[in-house]
């Protein structure tokens, strides 16, 4: 199959002609191929559209627009501008929008690279350019313009808006190449029925390059996908031309986050990939957004998507890809707060009575067929409070899932797990971590994770009693995740950021297992790889929290860890006051503007003005306004067809409505349109290394590495804050340290302090270092040797009993030289051997002698 699209533009040039109409010219990446859009700037409220469906070489698009040019030159004595001027040069149409006036049309005119899955490039948006299209002589003007279009630009654009020219970002990668990976047969039969099937026997659509030598043409099919619109943020903007213009012309756009990190495996580049997806529908601000609306649809619901491939390797039918989905929103029930009495903490009340759950059976509905089963609910709102406040919301739900799991077969039930991380992490008895560690331990087993290639030999070498018991469903290609979970406090800020990346952690170990980069699927603390993985989950969140709650995360994973320096709690009570100011200033203008970028109010002569209305709960409450025609059934709540497939998603499935939602074109495999290799790489013109290559990485290994990384190069190892090159408490290395000292801290694990041991993990558990050994989890063996001119001091405090005992008579006294030199700390003294070192001493002595 071929790639995600058959034909993509990258670069658009707006050419004006006046005063009758736009020409927007747009090239695909090599510049072979050009279309043209004519736009009328004669209507002054109406959008005139023409697709030329020709396309154009690059010769006939300079004679055509040469022709345009001369034909529009005003006669000598004339007033008004002569010929055809170029207006703006621009990547990509975010849309076309109209207020009291006539239309605008906006568009990208600046982007930055931020990731690549596949060989395809995901970028950001940096700049756009708003025009507006009547010409001035037939401009009818209004007021109140200027007005919407100060409050439609107050959404930047140039904040963490994100779009790709063929990978569809408003879906999963295991969606995607699901797509792909479906048999030519049906592809046959879907392009058989569909009316714009090209033909590539034929010369005069296609180019057959065998030819001349007799051998059969190379027949791909192209699709082309229709987009899940409820992470598309600009689906209202292009609906007017939807239908009118070619496909071509579509670039759709989420908002959220994007980052991808580079992990270096001994050489071996591994690129983790965090992609969040913000939903378009009933979104807004912290207190103006809460619970859901009628159709289901919550606030502050995004779906975080870890990509986890080996860069070595692009192509997506010869690399190795995995993904992880989790979700995270808000409680499902018709609920709000008050935010009149300028409080810190609102009153929470339920606003309408819900006895049989419709609002949840609608939202869960949605889950059931974009992921399949088991739903599982992780709630971590305050079970225990002196005054309800979030207690109401956990006394809502519960009984809600209740409702719903007793018309669903057993097997699929949605699963609910209820824990008050906020009561834990006040208590000094019990670690947060520790807990989500073993929840996301169960969660991950359960619903399985995406991968598209089948289980590698290694796994046969190197067996591990966990990877028998992941869930999911297993193919003849890979493995595909099957149901999902879903997270939430009140917010669905801070609790869940930490809980999601504790989730996301326990996924990436299994990911990297199945890719054959480690050897068991579990992964420490203060290694490189979480320290690297922490970050790109921090930063998601912060972006996150900015964009719902108008500050930065308060709490992090390191407020968690009870690991977070004295001068995060001034930042945290700074980032308070922050959210505060937003809430209560700021974010009714914010939320003006999400509406009408959405187009959820669209102004008009005949009803009031955005800035009039006392509130917008009608505009997302559609259903208040009208009586329901076709009433939902309160026990068989789920759409038709569903259950039939669970557990896999039935969005997934090659039925009869999926199919509808592709379009399928086949095309010769060695076409433009497709062939990534003749789109992006031209050696024959000189080109800048930067423009091909460059990518905005958000962190790389090597930022946390030490710096002897010959000693120990590799990302698994554990290693002590003041080790790295960028420390997870914010402190860089001593620059003075020691050769002695630096080696021998690569080298040895430290001994476990109180504070360590307080604050560790499920991973670091007792049970778990007399299984492996040793703390470093790597596929090589540690090398316990020592230069030759390297001196050890006599270990005098060394216990006969403990070591020595152990060792086989065979055993000389150098190789005691050698392990006691190791268990020296860098200022050359002594240090009494704890539980690591016997280990890995007789870790040592067997590899070497036995």
């Amino acid at each position: 199959p071929g790639p995600l699209c058959v034909e993509f533009i990258s670069s658009l040039q707006v050419l004006w002609l006046s005063p009758t109409r736009y020409f927007l010219v747009g090239s695909n990446q090599a510049q072979t191929k050009h279309r043209v859009l004519k736009i009328d700037r004669t209507e002054p409220k109406d959008l005139v559209i023409i697709d030329d469906k020709h396309v154009y070489n690059q010769q006939e698009v300079r004679d055509l627009l040469s022709r345009l040019d001369l034909g529009n030159r005003t006669k000598i004595g004339q007033k008004g501008s002569s010929g055809l001027s170029r207006s703006v040069t621009a990547i990509g149409i975010v849309g076309f929008v109209r207020f009291l006036e006539g239309y605008y049309i906006v568009l990208i005119t600046k982007r930055r690279k931020m990731a690549d899955i596949g060989g395809h490039s995901i970028y950001k948006i940096e700049d756009t350019s708003m025009i507006y299209i009547p010409n001035d002589s037939v401009r009818v003007t209004h007021p109140d313009e200027a007005r919407y279009v100060r409050i439609f630009q107050n959404v930047d654009l140039s904040s963490n808006f994100y779009f790709s020219y063929s990978y569809d970002l408003s879906h999963s990668l295991q969606y995607n190449l699901t797509l792909l990976q479906r048999p030519y047969e049906l592809w046959s039969s879907a392009a058989s029925s569909t009316e714009d099937e090209v033909h590539t026997k034929s010369k005069q659509d296609s180019f057959d390059i065998f030819e001349d030598e007799g051998l059969p043409t190379q027949v791909v099919y192209g699709l082309q996908n229709e987009p899940y619109y409820k992470y598309v943020w600009n689906g209202k903007l292009l609906e007017r031309v939807k239908d009118i213009v070619h496909h071509d012309w579509l670039m759709y756009i989420i908002h959220g986050f994007c980052g991808q990190s580079k992990l270096l495996i001994y050489g071996r580049p591994v690129h983790i990939t965090l992609i969040a997806r913000r939903s378009s529908k009933f979104a807004g601000t912290r207190f103006l957004k809460r619970g859901a609306n009628c159709e289901g649809d919550v606030a502050n619901e995004v779906e975080t998507e870890q990509i986890v491939h080996d860069a070595s390797v692009m192509s997506f039918t010869a690399g190795s890809y995995s993904s992880y989905v989790q979700v995270r929103g808000s409680v499902p029930l018709y609920w709000s707060q008050d935010i009149s009495t300028m409080m810190p903490k609102p009153p929470i009340r339920l606003d309408q009575a819900d006895p049989y759950a419709h609002v949840a059976a609608l939202h869960f509905d949605q889950m059931l067929q974009r992921f399949g089963s088991p739903i599982i609910i992780l709630n971590l709102v305050k079970k225990r409070e002196k005054r309800k406040h979030e207690k109401i919301l956990s006394e809502e739900l519960y009984p809600a899932v209740i409702n719903l799991n007793q018309f669903l077969p057993p097997d699929h039930c949605i699963d609910y797990i209820a824990w008050d991380m906020a009561r834990y992490t006040k208590s000094k008895l019990c670690n947060v971590l520790d807990r989500l560690s073993m929840i996301a331990e169960n969660v991950v087993k359960r619903t399985g994770f995406f991968v598209n290639r089948s289980d590698f030999y290694s796994h046969t070498l190197r067996p591990d009693d966990r990877w028998g018991d992941v869930g999911g469903h297993i193919t003849a290609s890979g493995r595909l995740q099957t149901g999902v979970l879903r997270t939430n406090c009140v917010d669905c800020l801070d609790r869940t950021n930490t809980a999601q990346f504790m989730v996301g952690k326990c996924a990436l170990a299994y990911q990297l297992y199945a890719l054959g980069m480690i050897d068991k699927p579990k992964l420490q603390f203060d290694t490189d790889c979480v320290r690297l993985f922490e970050e790109l989950y921090e930063d998601h969140g912060d972006t996150l929290s900015l964009q719902y709650g108008g500050s930065q995360l308060v709490h992090r994973v390191k407020t968690y860890r009870k690991i977070a320096p004295w001068t995060q709690h001034s930042k945290d009570i700074m980032q308070t006051l922050s959210r505060y100011y937003s809430n209560a200033f700021s974010d009714a203008d914010r939320q003006d503007a999400i509406n009408l970028f959405l187009q959820v109010f669209q102004p008009s002569e005949s009803k009031p003005h955005l800035w009039e209305l006392p509130t917008d709960f009608y505009l997302h409450q559609r259903s208040t306004m009208s009586l329901l025609q076709d009433r939902r059934s309160y026990t068989l709540w789920w759409s038709e067809g569903i259950l039939s497939y669970l557990p896999v998603a039935y969005d997934e499935v090659p039925c009869e409505q999926t199919m509808k939602k592709v379009e399928v074109k086949r095309v010769n495999r060695f076409d433009e349109s497709i062939d990534t290799y003749t789109e992006f790489f031209k050696p024959y013109e000189l080109t800048s290394f930067d423009d091909t290559f460059c990518i905005m990485m958000t962190n790389s290994a090597r930022e946390f590495m030490p710096k002897t990384v010959g000693v120990d190069p590799s990302p698994f190892t554990v290693r002590k804050p003041e080790e790295t090159g960028k420390s997870v408490l914010g402190n860089k290395s001593n620059k003075e340290e020691t050769p002695l000292q630096r080696k021998t801290a690569a080298s040895a694990p430290p001994p476990p302090s109180e504070e360590a041991i307080s604050s560790s993990s499920e991973d670091d558990s007792e049970e778990d270092r007399d299984d492996d050994g040793s703390v470093s989890q790597r596929s090589t063996p540690i090398k316990l040797l020592t230069e030759s001119g390297e001196s050890s001091q006599p270990v005098s405090c060394l216990p006969e009993d403990s070591v020595y005992s152990m060792l086989p008579p065979q055993v000389d006294s150098d190789s005691r030289d050698v392990f006691e030199s190791h268990v020296m700390t860098g200022r050359g003294q002594v240090r009494p051997l704890c539980r690591e070192d016997m280990l890995m001493y007789r870790e040592y002595v067997k590899n070497r002698y036995m």
